[in-house]
């Protein structure tokens, strides 16, 4: 009795008590910690649980482990390298490149991107064209293929990709394939059944040990890479489904920018999945030198693989883009599904904007999330109004992530645009060094723009005040969306 009269003070007291907890203890972002005061503020219940779930900070938590080993050779690399930054030691096959030796430098020594440059690398923009050839290589796999996405569907493809990974199993090739609990919530239990019988190992990560409750369901390992005897490796936006192969009723066609690596950067995508296939399960793969064969690639594309995650105090996805926006002198293209920037971010591309750099962007003319669209018109509108081009992609769904700056470097991965990739989600990258690889995805981007329909600054403007009014109160949200 005493409980229920008391209810509204046991409440308020919590919510100070949680809030004193997210200011000072947390040191958060400041725009986060604003944001979840308010959520705490205005809805007293359903805010507790919403931070319970939505709002731990990994950041201090040392989630990966490596063997002593293998953390010593690592280590020794990276200082090999760094010692040859800082001599000015490394050889640049597009001379071109070695004005972005302090951006390979940065990331080398924030997020041990070991820089390499022996790489092919192949472009995919659509999915049957990306699957088809992922499920050839497979065909062709000796040893060992290591499969992470964020989302595996039951669906046509799904079971065409399954069927081609049991074949592999049972006859001898290491098959293990982790996949995001959250991303996947719709796949059903049984769905790996035939592949663990075969011989394969499959495994989520981050799972819920209560149903339908799990406390770390703000994480996400947003991450799609494959790697397949340790010579091939893809990275890009594609998951596994039918709607990444265009058959989705509402989105049509699906848009998307993947990449197909045969070099050195394979060896470190490699790392980045026994990292989390061993953070995810009590099985782990020993980092055996069979699964790291020297490259007999004759490539010449500088690429760095660059990987992100709550668990870490450094935001290297937002701090990639930062630099290449700021290394900017012509031209900077991105191409996104959200569009939520941090107030770096959005200042970054404002002033490369009263510079005189052209900066357009392309995000999706429908959406799949509508607060985040919500939100990622209100962003837009600050950059139409300084000169930035959008253009609004029409002929199906977008959701590649791909930036270009001046046709010389790239970043293809997994990093949205937005605070949530920046901060929230496991994510990777392919920074790539090499104008010719640049070009060609500048002019996808060009091709691209056939297919849409530019929002001027003056359209935007034109439209309801209601829109308008809405956009702003969504944003208010946008760090923790």
């Amino acid at each position: 009795m005493f409980f229920l009269e008391h209810l509204s003070w046991i409440l308020t007291l919590l919510n100070i008590g949680l809030a004193g907890f997210v200011i000072f203890l947390e040191r958060r972002n400041v725009a986060s910690t604003w944001a979840w005061l308010m959520v705490l503020l205005f809805l007293p219940v359903v805010g507790f649980v919403a931070y319970v779930m939505f709002g731990q900070n990994l950041s201090r938590r040392k989630l990966y482990k490596l063997g002593r080993e293998t953390e010593e050779r690592l280590a020794a690399v990276i200082e090999m390298q760094r010692s040859d930054f800082k001599r000015r030691k490394v050889p640049f096959r597009d001379p071109v490149m070695d004005r972005y030796r302090d951006m390979m430098y940065m990331n080398l020594m924030s997020s041990s991107a070991v820089y390499t440059q022996d790489n092919e690398v192949r472009i995919f923009t659509d999915g049957d064209a990306k699957f088809g050839s992922l499920l050839r290589d497979i065909q062709e796999a000796k040893h060992s293929i290591h499969l992470l996405y964020y989302i595996v569907k039951d669906d046509e493809l799904g079971n065409r990709l399954l069927d081609a990974l049991i074949e592999k199993a049972a006859e001898g090739v290491e098959v293990r394939f982790l996949y995001d609990q959250i991303g996947s919530h719709r796949l059903p239990p049984r769905f790996f059944q035939r592949l663990t019988k075969a011989g394969g190992r499959a495994a989520s990560f981050f799972p819920s040990k209560i149903p339908y409750f799990n406390i770390r369901v703000n994480y996400r390992n947003h991450r799609k890479m494959v790697i397949v005897d340790g010579k091939y490796g893809y990275i890009g936006g594609f998951n596994v489904g039918d709607e990444y192969v265009g058959r989705h009723p509402r989105l049509g066609y699906w848009r998307d920018t993947h990449l197909r690596i045969e070099g050195s950067a394979v060896l470190q995508m490699q790392v980045q999945f026994a990292l989390d296939w061993n953070l995810a399960t009590s099985e782990p793969v020993a980092l055996d030198e069979h699964y790291f064969p020297p490259s007999a690639s004759l490539g010449v594309v500088g690429v760095q693989i660059v990987s992100s995650g709550p668990n870490f105090p450094i935001e290297h996805t937002r701090n990639v883009y930062l630099k290449m926006i700021h290394a900017a002198k012509e031209s900077i293209y991105i191409q996104t599904p959200y569009f939520i920037p941090d107030e770096s971010v959005l200042t970054a591309l404002k002033m490369a904007i009263l510079s005189g750099v052209d900066v357009r962007v392309m995000i999706p003319g429908k959406p799949d999330k509508h607060m985040v669209y919500w939100a990622s018109y209100s962003y837009l509108g600050d950059l139409l109004a300084l000169g930035m081009r959008c253009f609004l992609y029409d002929k199906g769904f977008l959701h590649a992530k791909t930036i270009v700056v001046d046709g010389e470097i790239a970043s293809v991965g997994t990093a949205n645009f937005d605070i949530r990739s920046f901060r929230l989600n496991f994510e990777v990258n392919a920074v790539l060094y090499d104008t010719g690889t640049a070009n060609r995805l500048r002019d996808i981007f060009e091709e691209d723009m056939l297919h849409c329909r530019e929002l001027t600054h003056e359209a935007y403007r034109s439209r309801p005040k209601l829109e308008h009014i809405r956009e702003s109160c969504i944003r208010l949200m946008s760090p923790i969306l």
